[in-house]
Protein backbone atom coordinates (compact mmCIF):
# COMPACT_ATOMS: atom_id res chain seq x y z
CA UNK A 1 0.00 0.00 0.00
CA UNK A 2 2.80 2.63 0.89
CA UNK A 3 4.46 1.92 -2.46
CA UNK A 4 1.06 2.65 -4.24
CA UNK A 5 0.64 5.92 -2.59
CA UNK A 6 4.05 6.64 -3.38
CA UNK A 7 3.42 6.18 -6.73
CA UNK A 8 0.46 8.14 -6.99
CA UNK A 9 1.76 10.98 -4.88
CA UNK A 10 5.02 11.33 -7.30
CA UNK A 11 2.43 11.31 -10.65
CA UNK A 12 0.32 14.02 -8.92
CA UNK A 13 3.10 16.25 -7.88
CA UNK A 14 4.98 16.62 -11.22
CA UNK A 15 1.38 17.15 -12.57
CA UNK A 16 1.27 20.86 -10.25
CA UNK A 17 0.30 19.08 -6.90
CA UNK A 18 3.65 19.84 -5.33
CA UNK A 19 3.87 22.33 -2.35
CA UNK A 20 2.44 23.02 0.82
CA UNK A 21 -1.48 22.49 1.54
CA UNK A 22 -3.79 23.77 3.93
CA UNK A 23 -6.50 21.64 3.34
CA UNK A 24 -7.97 19.05 1.52
CA UNK A 25 -11.50 18.73 0.97
CA UNK A 26 -13.91 15.42 -0.58
CA UNK A 27 -16.94 16.67 -2.17
CA UNK A 28 -19.86 14.37 -2.32
CA UNK A 29 -23.20 13.94 -4.47
CA UNK A 30 -23.27 17.56 -5.90
CA UNK A 31 -21.25 19.70 -4.05
CA UNK A 32 -18.37 19.49 -6.50
CA UNK A 33 -18.82 22.98 -8.06
CA UNK A 34 -16.46 24.50 -4.91
CA UNK A 35 -13.79 23.79 -7.39
CA UNK A 36 -14.93 27.15 -9.93
CA UNK A 37 -14.06 29.18 -6.47
CA UNK A 38 -10.71 28.44 -6.69
CA UNK A 39 -8.10 30.49 -8.30
CA UNK A 40 -4.79 28.82 -10.02
CA UNK A 41 -6.66 25.47 -10.26
CA UNK A 42 -5.22 23.15 -11.54
CA UNK A 43 -6.64 19.05 -12.40
CA UNK A 44 -6.16 15.44 -12.75
CA UNK A 45 -9.09 12.92 -13.86
CA UNK A 46 -9.19 10.21 -11.46
CA UNK A 47 -8.30 7.78 -14.29
CA UNK A 48 -5.24 9.30 -14.74
CA UNK A 49 -3.37 9.03 -11.39
CA UNK A 50 -1.71 5.51 -10.55
CA UNK A 51 -4.30 3.28 -7.95
CA UNK A 52 -6.86 5.86 -7.64
CA UNK A 53 -10.69 4.19 -7.71
CA UNK A 54 -12.71 4.77 -10.33
CA UNK A 55 -16.10 6.52 -9.58
CA UNK A 56 -19.07 5.77 -11.50
CA UNK A 57 -21.80 7.56 -9.71
CA UNK A 58 -23.64 10.81 -10.98
CA UNK A 59 -22.89 13.90 -9.11
CA UNK A 60 -19.18 12.91 -9.08
CA UNK A 61 -16.34 13.90 -11.60
CA UNK A 62 -13.87 12.08 -10.26
CA UNK A 63 -11.10 14.83 -10.53
CA UNK A 64 -8.35 15.90 -8.27
CA UNK A 65 -7.93 19.51 -8.41
CA UNK A 66 -5.75 21.98 -6.31
CA UNK A 67 -6.01 25.98 -5.75
CA UNK A 68 -6.40 29.09 -4.31
CA UNK A 69 -9.60 29.62 -1.82
CA UNK A 70 -9.47 32.77 0.41
CA UNK A 71 -5.84 33.00 0.25
CA UNK A 72 -5.23 29.16 1.33
CA UNK A 73 -3.96 26.75 -1.25
CA UNK A 74 -6.01 23.80 -0.81
CA UNK A 75 -6.87 20.15 -2.87
CA UNK A 76 -10.31 19.42 -3.74
CA UNK A 77 -11.42 15.35 -4.21
CA UNK A 78 -14.39 16.08 -6.73
CA UNK A 79 -15.90 12.94 -5.71
CA UNK A 80 -15.16 9.92 -4.13
CA UNK A 81 -15.77 5.80 -4.67
CA UNK A 82 -18.14 4.35 -2.81
CA UNK A 83 -18.41 0.85 -0.75
CA UNK A 84 -21.29 0.05 -2.53
CA UNK A 85 -19.66 0.71 -5.71
CA UNK A 86 -16.97 -1.90 -5.13
CA UNK A 87 -17.64 -3.76 -1.80
CA UNK A 88 -14.31 -2.20 -0.73
CA UNK A 89 -14.96 -0.11 2.40
CA UNK A 90 -11.37 0.50 2.10
CA UNK A 91 -11.89 2.09 -1.71
CA UNK A 92 -10.71 5.38 -1.22
CA UNK A 93 -7.26 4.39 1.08
CA UNK A 94 -5.02 5.80 -1.28
CA UNK A 95 -6.57 9.06 -1.56
CA UNK A 96 -6.64 10.04 1.41
CA UNK A 97 -3.02 8.27 2.39
CA UNK A 98 -2.19 10.54 -0.18
CA UNK A 99 -3.32 13.47 1.69
CA UNK A 100 -1.02 12.70 4.63
CA UNK A 101 1.87 12.16 2.32
CA UNK A 102 2.01 15.30 0.79
CA UNK A 103 2.02 16.52 4.19
CA UNK A 104 -2.04 18.06 4.70
CA UNK A 105 -2.79 18.36 7.75
CA UNK A 106 -6.91 18.43 7.55
CA UNK A 107 -9.22 16.88 6.05
CA UNK A 108 -12.73 17.89 5.51
CA UNK A 109 -15.22 15.23 4.37
CA UNK A 110 -18.76 16.53 2.86
CA UNK A 111 -21.33 14.43 1.64
CA UNK A 112 -25.27 14.67 0.77
CA UNK A 113 -27.36 13.02 3.63
CA UNK A 114 -31.01 11.79 4.72
CA UNK A 115 -32.71 13.74 7.57
CA UNK A 116 -33.72 11.37 10.36
CA UNK A 117 -35.40 14.39 12.21
CA UNK A 118 -38.55 16.57 11.14
CA UNK A 119 -36.74 19.32 11.94
CA UNK A 120 -33.73 19.15 10.43
CA UNK A 121 -35.16 19.81 6.82
CA UNK A 122 -33.89 19.39 3.64
CA UNK A 123 -30.91 22.21 2.45
CA UNK A 124 -30.17 22.34 5.95
CA UNK A 125 -25.92 22.16 6.55
CA UNK A 126 -24.86 19.98 9.52
CA UNK A 127 -21.46 19.49 11.34
CA UNK A 128 -21.03 16.21 12.02
CA UNK A 129 -19.94 15.42 15.73
CA UNK A 130 -19.91 11.41 15.82
CA UNK A 131 -21.02 8.37 14.17
CA UNK A 132 -22.86 4.72 13.75
CA UNK A 133 -20.72 2.37 11.61
CA UNK A 134 -24.48 0.45 10.66
CA UNK A 135 -22.35 -0.95 7.49
CA UNK A 136 -20.91 -4.08 8.46
CA UNK A 137 -17.62 -2.82 6.84
CA UNK A 138 -14.95 -1.42 8.19
CA UNK A 139 -11.70 -0.15 5.84
CA UNK A 140 -9.07 -1.41 7.70
CA UNK A 141 -9.91 -4.99 7.68
CA UNK A 142 -7.40 -7.21 6.49
CA UNK A 143 -4.76 -4.49 7.70
CA UNK A 144 -2.42 -6.45 9.79
CA UNK A 145 -0.49 -3.19 11.58
CA UNK A 146 -0.83 -2.43 15.11
CA UNK A 147 -2.68 0.50 13.63
CA UNK A 148 -5.56 -1.11 12.75
CA UNK A 149 -6.47 -0.88 16.45
CA UNK A 150 -7.28 3.03 15.80
CA UNK A 151 -9.63 5.51 18.44
CA UNK A 152 -12.10 6.85 17.13
CA UNK A 153 -12.94 8.67 20.65
CA UNK A 154 -12.63 12.40 19.21
CA UNK A 155 -12.13 11.62 15.55
CA UNK A 156 -14.48 14.75 14.79
CA UNK A 157 -12.09 17.00 15.78
CA UNK A 158 -13.10 19.64 18.31
CA UNK A 159 -10.77 22.57 17.05
CA UNK A 160 -12.15 22.26 13.64
CA UNK A 161 -15.91 21.82 14.53
CA UNK A 162 -15.63 25.12 16.34
CA UNK A 163 -13.84 26.71 13.30
CA UNK A 164 -17.04 25.44 11.71
CA UNK A 165 -19.39 27.41 13.93
CA UNK A 166 -17.52 30.62 13.61
CA UNK A 167 -17.66 30.22 9.66
CA UNK A 168 -21.16 29.49 10.34
CA UNK A 169 -21.37 32.78 12.44
CA UNK A 170 -19.51 34.64 9.91
CA UNK A 171 -22.05 34.17 7.08
CA UNK A 172 -25.52 33.88 8.81
CA UNK A 173 -25.48 30.31 8.27
CA UNK A 174 -27.18 27.97 11.28
CA UNK A 175 -24.83 24.79 11.38
CA UNK A 176 -26.38 22.40 14.10
CA UNK A 177 -24.52 19.06 14.93
CA UNK A 178 -25.57 15.81 14.47
CA UNK A 179 -24.76 12.19 14.46
CA UNK A 180 -24.06 10.64 10.98
CA UNK A 181 -25.20 6.63 10.69
CA UNK A 182 -23.41 4.58 7.97
CA UNK A 183 -25.36 2.09 6.16
CA UNK A 184 -24.38 0.53 3.11
CA UNK A 185 -26.67 1.42 0.14
CA UNK A 186 -26.97 1.72 -2.97
CA UNK A 187 -30.63 1.04 -2.06
CA UNK A 188 -32.36 3.62 -0.17
CA UNK A 189 -33.13 2.65 3.95
CA UNK A 190 -36.55 1.04 4.69
CA UNK A 191 -38.49 3.21 6.89
CA UNK A 192 -38.01 0.33 10.02
CA UNK A 193 -34.20 1.05 9.17
CA UNK A 194 -34.91 4.98 9.87
CA UNK A 195 -36.98 3.96 13.14
CA UNK A 196 -34.16 2.16 14.38
CA UNK A 197 -31.31 5.10 13.74
CA UNK A 198 -33.53 7.15 15.44
CA UNK A 199 -33.49 4.92 18.93
CA UNK A 200 -30.00 4.66 18.36
CA UNK A 201 -29.14 8.39 18.65
CA UNK A 202 -28.53 9.07 14.61
CA UNK A 203 -29.19 12.52 13.29
CA UNK A 204 -28.75 12.17 9.58
CA UNK A 205 -28.28 8.90 7.48
CA UNK A 206 -25.90 8.21 4.29
CA UNK A 207 -23.57 5.90 2.15
CA UNK A 208 -20.01 7.45 2.58
CA UNK A 209 -17.94 9.11 5.19
CA UNK A 210 -17.42 6.99 7.79
CA UNK A 211 -14.91 5.13 6.09
CA UNK A 212 -12.79 7.94 4.85
CA UNK A 213 -13.00 9.16 8.64
CA UNK A 214 -11.44 5.97 9.98
CA UNK A 215 -8.63 6.20 7.08
CA UNK A 216 -8.20 9.59 7.67
CA UNK A 217 -7.20 8.98 11.46
CA UNK A 218 -5.39 5.98 11.13
CA UNK A 219 -3.29 8.34 8.97
CA UNK A 220 -2.87 10.82 11.56
CA UNK A 221 -4.70 13.40 10.12
CA UNK A 222 -7.80 15.86 11.88
CA UNK A 223 -11.47 15.79 10.17
CA UNK A 224 -14.27 17.48 10.10
CA UNK A 225 -17.60 16.83 8.27
CA UNK A 226 -20.51 18.76 6.67
CA UNK A 227 -23.46 17.22 5.38
CA UNK A 228 -25.75 18.79 3.25
CA UNK A 229 -29.25 17.27 4.09
CA UNK A 230 -31.42 16.75 0.71
CA UNK A 231 -34.03 14.75 1.82
CA UNK A 232 -36.35 13.52 4.49
CA UNK A 233 -35.28 9.67 5.40
CA UNK A 234 -37.91 6.85 4.40
CA UNK A 235 -41.30 7.05 6.00
CA UNK A 236 -40.79 10.70 7.69
CA UNK A 237 -43.50 12.83 6.63
CA UNK A 238 -44.13 10.17 3.78
CA UNK A 239 -40.84 10.20 2.53
CA UNK A 240 -39.67 8.14 -0.38
CA UNK A 241 -36.05 9.12 -1.36
CA UNK A 242 -34.36 8.82 -4.89
CA UNK A 243 -30.68 9.88 -6.18
CA UNK A 244 -32.33 12.16 -8.34
CA UNK A 245 -33.68 14.51 -5.20
CA UNK A 246 -30.10 13.96 -3.64
CA UNK A 247 -29.02 16.15 -6.43
CA UNK A 248 -31.33 18.59 -6.85
CA UNK A 249 -31.64 19.57 -3.47
CA UNK A 250 -27.43 19.32 -3.18
CA UNK A 251 -27.42 21.60 -6.25
CA UNK A 252 -29.71 24.09 -4.76
CA UNK A 253 -28.08 24.31 -1.41
CA UNK A 254 -24.53 24.83 -2.84
CA UNK A 255 -23.98 28.60 -2.43
CA UNK A 256 -24.41 28.40 0.67
CA UNK A 257 -22.37 25.26 0.95
CA UNK A 258 -19.79 27.77 -0.42
CA UNK A 259 -20.07 30.77 1.54
CA UNK A 260 -19.36 27.90 4.77
CA UNK A 261 -16.69 26.12 3.28
CA UNK A 262 -15.13 29.92 1.85
CA UNK A 263 -15.49 31.34 5.25
CA UNK A 264 -14.01 28.03 7.35
CA UNK A 265 -10.83 28.07 4.97
CA UNK A 266 -10.60 31.71 5.80
CA UNK A 267 -10.47 31.04 9.68
CA UNK A 268 -8.46 27.89 9.19
CA UNK A 269 -5.24 30.11 10.73
CA UNK A 270 -6.65 30.68 14.04
CA UNK A 271 -7.12 26.70 14.70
Amino acid sequence: MHQKVQEAAEFVRTRGFDGQFDAAFVLGTGLGTLVDDLTDAVSLPYADIPHFPRSGVSGHAGRLVAGTLEGKRVLLFQGRAHYYETGDAGAMRVPVALVRELGIPVLVLTNAAGSVRAHIRPGSLVAIGDHLNLSGGNPLLRDHTEGRFVSLTGAYDDGLRETLQRAAKSTGIEVPEGVYAWLSGPSFETPAEIRMVQVLGGDLVGMSTVPEVILARYYGLRVAAVSVVTNLAAGIEGASPSHQETKDTAAEASDRFKYLIRAFVAELSHV
